[in-house]
């Protein structure tokens, strides 16, 4: 027996391709003339296909969630006679004409629109009752199995008196109709905005936050704001960032004994000087030491020339929490800063950020950021990047634990460090040893820091 196949039919009104959104049938499946096959989603409405002839499924060409444009074939059928194909190629109509019929008498759509419940199939539904309600052509039902896979529209007298709106052909883009069945939203139940009758995206989410509200008896006890100003920014920075590189993170233990005495030592020094000085000026020193040996931590993505630009200069961005959100005040030139003017610089660019005085230049060309997580820093973290960049370090709250030191166990002040790379820039091995560089230099601080007070 020939194979029929079965193409995507020309739906009319300048549509190209749709998306197949169910099948009522599988491979192997038999179908009688007119049973539905597929429901197919176009930027102009969703429609059920028929089968063209009596026979059997042999195989499906598309899966759920696929595009298929006008032409293509999307299954194969076995005819079951030879006459059906024949009948089937012969007719006036494209063998798809079908699915202007079919959609026009799916199981309740009447209900609706003239407000009677839909007749029981039964002998001769397919016929002119001689009331009008016929159409004068034959429409099989649907099988049992693929019933048990559809969606039925079907409903009672009494459950149509609440229903505000229904239409049961919406007008609505691709994007529209994916973005209802996501968020669970009847389309026909969604009264439309746009032209001509089109229900938008916008008439969706309103359809949601409705439904929502009805869902949640606590709305009255919530308050919304929105998302604007520098929040607004930080979103945009995190998800761009997020989105575009690929994140890998890499976590070791410091211990900053050594690092803890040697800032005791200095502090009376410092007060003398009128500086504060915290670990924040010893890790950036640290870490510009460790990016002159890994100049490609110091390197940045040009998204626009697909280029890496290795940076010359040495410019730490410092992360701190304001009441407008997190900002990254830059050190420019922190490598030839000594020790106690690193720490002047952090204390102005800290200040200024709180108090909302940071200048423009304030803010660009970090080539590299550190933050430091504060007291409520916990076990670890995955920094995110700050885009372009390829790295980051997060520095934890130091921690009095048992160490073991000469084959003793002492207690030793440990911290955690975080750090996050770009993995299509930063292989792991480069990262991990520029981890080990920034910790080397910290538990032994004398060989670096004495020449920078």
């Amino acid at each position: 027996m020939a194979r029929l196949d079965f193409k995507l039919p020309d739906i009319g009104e300048g549509v190209t391709e749709g998306e197949i959104v169910e099948w009522f049938v599988r491979a192997g499946d038999g179908v009688k003339e007119d049973d539905p096959m597929v429901e197919i989603m176009t930027d102009k409405a969703t429609v059920t296909i028929g089968a063209p002839c009596d026979g059997r499924v042999e195989e499906l060409r598309f899966e759920v969630g696929s595009i298929a444009r006008v032409g293509q074939v999307i299954l194969t059928l076995e005819p079951a006679a030879a006459t059906n194909v024949a009948r089937s190629q012969r007719s006036s109509r494209p063998p798809a004409s079908a699915v202007g019929d079919i959609q026009d008498s799916l199981p309740g759509a009447r209900l609706f629109q003239r407000g009677e419940v839909e007749p029981s199939p039964g002998p001769g539904a397919g016929s002119d009752d001689g009331h009008g309600k016929g159409n004068g052509r034959r429409h099989s039902s649907v099988r049992p199995a693929a019933a048990a896979n559809r969606r039925s529209v079907r409903t009672s007298e009494a459950s149509i008196g609440g229903i505000a709106y229904f239409e049961a052909k919406p007008l609505a883009t691709p994007a529209t109709r994916r973005l209802a069945k996501e968020t669970g939203i009847d389309l026909r139940r969604v009264r439309p905005t746009g032209d001509q009758g089109r229900v938008t995206r916008d008439d969706v989410r309103a359809a949601l936050r409705d439904q929502m509200a009805e869902d949640r008896p606590y709305d009255l006890l919530e308050e919304r704001t929105p998302i604007v100003g520098m929040r607004r920014k930080i979103a945009e920075r995190m998800a761009h960032a997020k989105s575009t590189a690929a994140h890998f993170t890499f976590v070791e233990e410091c211990d900053a004994s050594r690092l803890v005495e040697m800032r005791e030592r200095l502090l009376p020094e410092a007060a003398r000087r009128g500086v504060r000085l915290t670990y924040l000026p010893f890790i950036v020193k640290a870490v510009t030491e460790a990016l002159h040996r890994h100049p490609v931590l110091n390197s940045a993505v040009d998204e626009t020339t697909n280029e890496l630009v290795y940076k010359k200069y040495y410019n730490i961005g410092v992360a701190t929490a304001t009441d407008a959100g997190l900002m990254v005040p830059v050190v420019h030139q922190a490598d030839r800063l000594r020790l106690f003017e690193l720490a002047t610089e952090i204390e102005r660019l800290s200040q200024a950020a709180k108090d909302g005085t940071l200048g423009p230049e304030d803010l660009r060309n970090s080539t590299f950021t550190i933050t430091s997580l504060g007291k409520h820093s916990g076990l670890m973290a995955t920094p995110i990047l700050n885009h372009p960049e390829v790295g980051i370090l997060g520095v934890h709250r130091i921690k009095e634990r048992p160490v073991v030191r000469d084959g003793e166990i002492v207690i030793g002040k440990i911290m955690l460090l975080s750090l996050s790379f770009d993995h299509r820039i930063v292989d792991g091995h480069v990262g991990a040893a520029f981890a080990y560089d920034i910790i080397e230099t910290l538990e032994q601080p004398e060989r670096l820091f004495t020449e920078f007070l």
